[in-house]
């Protein structure tokens, strides 16, 4: 069964960037290789792989792709951090991330 897989670089700029691939391999070279010069991890390089997952199904891949895109800094860094606490209160719509 074929893999896909979500995942997150650090980028030099201290941004994330946060992609869906079926070789994570190959794309992590292409990324670091600079292929493609209006990319947005081109003139963010060097670059390093936070966090990656797995998944059997392409479409799950992509929504959550999606859904890692439109998180904030904070949520995407417990992510990577693995610190779910913070993930489940980084989840609320609070105006202020302090609010227990």
């Amino acid at each position: 069964m074929r893999s896909y897989y979500v995942y997150i670089l650090h980028c030099a700029d201290d941004s994330y960037y946060t992609g869906v691939t079926n070789s994570i391999e190959r794309r992590l070279k292409e990324h670091k290789d600079g292929i493609n010069e209006t990319a947005y991890t081109h003139s963010r390089r060097p670059l390093k792989l936070v966090w990656q997952e797995s998944f059997y199904d392409i479409r799950e891949a992509i929504k959550f792709e999606k859904q890692i895109k439109g998180w904030s800094r904070k949520k995407k860094k417990a992510l990577i951090d693995g610190e779910w606490d913070d993930l489940i209160r980084f989840s609320k719509n609070y105006s202020e991330y302090g609010k227990p």
